[in-house]
């Protein structure tokens, strides 16, 4: 009696643990599916859900990606992903790494790739050709850490901005495995700091900023759930205006 009790016990313990295991493997491959632009010449598109604008067709070379649930509301936006797709015949083991710098889907994909991006997941030129016109195919991906070597988080002012009534930018370059959830803006005398609004993909905004040079910072969340305020070396400058770019001076490796 005494065993027949414990044998379901013992199962079911065992099933709970394998549970824990899968859903803690953060760097498993997912089964999934992948199509590529089909307006793109080579990069991806400039007019991204994540508002990187032209910033988001080139970075990384070109390899990017738009993303359906993997876009997450905008906080998927600037994260990467190793992406490889299953056609032994064609396919490369290692296939390719893509950031993530815009929002879609069809035929039921994890990714629409730029077509650089796509071809590249091929074992050759030759081989790209034959994948490309496939369209559709089946894909196993994994979140990798971004980095770009000899490049600093960015700040890229949007030219909606209007100092000092309204501030409006994205995050370039953002590195590592980790999501940016939350953004502050801190006056450099007081270090009185407000809490942005997060407007679209990777767009940061708010009214009335505060005045001065401005310092940024950012909260970097794993998925485990560990948090960390990065705090960048430079500042925005006290007549920041549209169309400029900042240097954070920071780089993030985990």
């Amino acid at each position: 009696m005494a065993l027949s009790l414990l044998c379901p016990l013992l199962v079911t313990t065992l099933l709970f643990m394998q549970t824990l295991a899968d859903n803690s493997c953060t760097d498993c491959f997912v089964q999934s599916r992948a199509a590529y632009y089909p307006n793109s010449e080579v990069n991806g598109t400039d007019v991204g859900a994540c508002g990187f604008g032209s910033f988001g067709a080139t970075v990384n070379g070109g390899d990017v990606s738009a993303a359906s649930d993997l876009y997450r509301n905008g906080v998927g936006c600037g994260a990467c992903y190793q992406v490889r797709c299953t056609n032994n015949s064609l396919c490369s083991g290692k296939g390719v790494t893509v950031v993530i710098t815009d929002q879609g889907s069809g035929h039921n994909t994890d990714f629409i790739l730029s077509k650089r991006a796509f071809g590249g997941m091929a074992q050759t030129p030759d081989k790209a050709a034959s994948l490309l016109a496939l369209g559709v195919v089946d894909i196993e991906y994994r979140r990798v850490s971004c980095s770009y070597p000899n490049k600093n988080i960015t700040v890229k002012i949007d030219e909606s901005s209007s100092n000092p009534h309204f501030l409006a930018f994205v995050i370039w370059f953002q590195q590592g495995k980790r999501d940016i959830t939350a953004v502050q803006l801190c006056e450099t005398q007081n270090f009185v700091c407000k809490l942005l609004d997060r407007s679209h993909g990777a767009v940061w905004t708010t009214t009335s900023p505060p005045s001065g040079p401005l310092s940024l910072r950012m909260l970097f969340s794993a998925e485990e759930g560990e948090e960390t305020w990065v705090v960048p070396v430079n500042n925005i400058s006290e007549d920041w205006k549209g169309g400029e770019t900042y240097d954070s001076g920071v780089q993030v490796d985990d």
